[in-house]
């Protein structure tokens, strides 16, 4: 299932969610759960994470502990989670990154995103937000386009590292507005975003729920959001699509996945526990309030979500030219 479709159906969704599922025994942890985060603690992912975290720990008793595993564009915490003992007790929040991206930048992956996981569900779709440092003379998307196009190469933007997110959106963006810009990677979106507050560099495109609250207290600039729709927490920004590049959409996902070979018991448990951990009201206005939307699948349509977003972000990053040499 395709982003577009569940989110034409949400309702249909949630509905489904209710329903019972095919009986069979159900899976409790031995002890704390293990659930590792590829970046560095403060951004998207890692806030994600944590929200969910709480709620798994209160629906089945055990503690969540969030691991920060950054570096090489989240590769080293996927093969870590890949060659885990598939008992549950290891997960890896992916997301676009670590699951899409990665097989088309790094030649030598130690792990195959379709292969080395069973997936559990995905969880939530967050927009990004194109945001400036207030200094650069650009108050639109159109703007900014501009002011590239007249200074090819002089803007910089950071990203939490080589095939990130944020570099994938940025990259899409930039093809799509005929600009060049200089990339910028960090170890992570946290120092990313501090160097931009700074004025080290001039822009980024990444997660809502990072640099939301930095454009609305005013210490960055927002310009626009890069789904296909407004969102909530910021009604005032346009998509990146409707105030300059018809058709544009660079949005994140998020998903939990588990090492190949996990009891089919462990992944119904997780599923329903997240399903109905997304359910709750005080989750989804939370997700709201921070621009991401909850998106509850099954394992197989997470699954054949990996697979279509392998093959779509593939073509970006080949007219991209991003590759990291190995």
């Amino acid at each position: 299932m395709t982003r577009r479709s569940f989110l034409t159906t949400t309702t249909a969704g949630f509905a489904a969610m209710a329903m019972p599922s095919i009986a069979r025994a159900r899976w409790a942890p031995s002890g704390p759960v293990t659930l590792v985060v590829p970046f560095t603690p403060g951004g998207s992912t890692d806030i994600l994470a944590r929200l969910l975290g709480q709620k798994l720990t209160e629906a089945l008793g055990v503690g969540f502990v969030i691991e920060s595993r950054p570096g090489a564009g989240g590769a080293i915490a996927s093969d870590l989670v890949a060659r885990a003992r598939p008992n549950g007790q290891t997960l890896l929040m992916g997301h676009i990154g670590t699951l899409a991206v990665n097989p088309s930048i790094y030649p030598r992956l130690p792990y195959d995103p379709v292969k080395s996981f069973a997936p559990i569900s995905l969880v939530a779709a967050v927009h990004n937000v194109l945001v400036v440092h207030p200094s650069l003379p650009a108050n639109s998307v159109p703007e900014l386009i501009a002011h590239a196009r007249a200074n090819p190469d002089r803007l910089s933007y950071g990203t939490g590292g080589i095939g990130s997110a944020a570099h994938i959106a940025m990259a899409a963006f930039c093809l799509s507005a005929g600009v060049t810009m200089q990339h910028v990677p960090y170890r992570g979106t946290g120092p990313a975003v501090t160097d931009l507050l700074g004025a080290r560099i001039q822009l980024t495109m990444t997660g809502a729920p990072v640099v939301l609250p930095l454009a609305q207290a005013g210490r960055l600039r927002g310009l626009a959001v890069s789904g296909k729709r407004r969102i909530a927490a910021a009604p005032e920004l346009p998509t990146v699509a409707e105030a300059a590049l018809p058709g544009f959409d660079a949005s994140q996902w998020y998903g939990i996945v588990a090492p190949a070979g996990t009891p089919v018991d462990v992944v119904e448990t997780l599923n329903a526990e997240i399903r109905k951990a997304l359910a709750a009201p005080e989750l989804a206005e939370r997700l709201n309030q921070e621009g991401a939307e909850v998106w509850p699948t099954s394992p197989e349509e997470f699954r054949a979500h990996i697979a279509a977003e392998i093959a779509r972000w593939a073509t970006v990053v080949r007219d991209a030219g991003i590759r990291i040499e190995q």
